[in-house]
């Protein structure tokens, strides 16, 4: 329900950006034509932020997976069991994940289906490096847990190689997108100072 209620708000958002746009222009150019265009063009640019920032949530939570792994050994080795260890996330592990375990520790804790509340879990961040992180427990959960430190650390490197890589495409990316946008929007501005003359 709160996912659509965002949505919704978000949807009124970039209509109301688009409105108000398209009078603005109007009032300065006098064309419809362009004021339209204009409307257009601040949707697409909303749309695309709001892309972005649903993006950057997902960079954060795959950048917090090696210290997910991180804690999970450490709380293993402690002597907790695979449960308090992963409800520990809630509380000592990063910010981007705590809201998560969170709602699996309330979850263990009325149910007490470890492997529906992980897989809840797992649902809710969609990501690949937690599903790797969650499946390998769930397995060494059923199986038993004698190879999980092992296959913990390796998974880590393995995380950790994945994102320094994934990182550097993303600069060589941004670089390309932001000359891109830079290009695609001076058309726009050159065409509303046209448009404020007689």
């Amino acid at each position: 329900m709160n996912k659509s209620l965002t949505r919704d708000s978000k949807e009124f958002q970039a209509a109301a950006s688009m409105a108000l746009a398209a009078i603005l222009v109007f009032t300065f150019s006098k064309s419809l034509v362009i004021s339209i265009a204009f409307s257009l063009f601040i949707g697409v640019f909303i749309t695309v932020a709001q892309r972005k920032g649903a993006d950057k949530k997902s960079l954060e939570i795959q950048s917090a997976a090696p210290e997910m792994i991180d804690h999970l050994i450490t709380g293993l080795q402690s002597g907790l069991s695979l449960s308090e260890s992963l409800s520990g996330l809630a509380v000592r592990g990063p910010s981007v994940l705590a809201p998560y375990f969170r709602d699996f520790q309330e979850d263990l804790h009325n149910s007490g289906d470890f492997y529906a509340s992980l897989e809840k879990v797992k649902d809710e961040l969609a990501q690949p490096s937690t599903d790797l992180i969650i499946e390998a427990v769930l397995i060494s959960k059923t199986l038993g847990g004698a190879e999980l430190m092992t296959i913990l650390r390796l998974l880590g490197n393995f995380i950790r190689e994945d994102l320094s890589l994934r990182r550097e495409i993303s600069v060589k990316q941004n670089w390309i997108k932001n000359s891109a946008h830079l290009s695609a929007g001076a058309p726009w501005i050159l065409l509303l100072l046209l448009s404020t003359q007689r």
